[in-house]
């Protein structure tokens, strides 16, 4: 047998786990059982602060579900590599919640994210994110919607 299929399989096994259980049935106590007590969280927040271990992670955890609290997260692509396993995912939900610093508004909201997780020891040790924050929060009305003509894809 491959050890190192093997190992990815099991890591490709536990980022599924991660999405399925902690994200969709909001089984928040899963969390210290996936994550490193350790683990470090990039581009989770508005800054490139990084988040630091558990209780950092949870706050942006809790943020999320709280607004959120249908969230579902489809993960559409993975990929492992030794290691490191890369995802890219949808999400959907209902804003019913304040999380985010807005009241909620029961709006209907989709955005996409992609993310690369080391995993260490059975758990995810750190991980770069890469979520459409800019487009969740134009989505519940906290930042204006975008208007004319895309700014990246205007010819000059």
């Amino acid at each position: 047998m491959d050890t190192a299929r093997t190992t990815e399989s099991e890591n490709k096994a536990l980022i599924r786990r991660w999405f399925d259980e902690v994200w969709n049935q909001g089984r928040e106590d899963l969390i210290d059982e996936l994550r490193a007590p350790d683990a470090v969280g990039f581009g989770l927040g508005e800054t490139p602060v990084a988040v630091q271990g558990l209780s950092g992670f949870k706050v942006f955890y809790q943020n999320l579900r709280s607004s959120l609290p249908d969230l579902h997260v489809t993960v559409e692509h993975l990929i492992a590599e030794g290691d490191m396993v890369a995802a890219r995912i949808q999400v959907d939900g209902t804003h019913m919640g304040p999380g985010l610093g807005v009241p909620p508004t029961g709006q209907s909201v989709k955005f996409s994210g992609m993310l690369i997780a080391r995993i260490a020891e059975g758990r995810i040790a750190e991980s770069w994110n890469n979520l459409d924050q800019l487009g969740l929060l134009r989505q519940v009305g906290a930042l204006p919607a975008g208007v004319g003509p895309d700014r990246f894809l205007a010819k000059r």
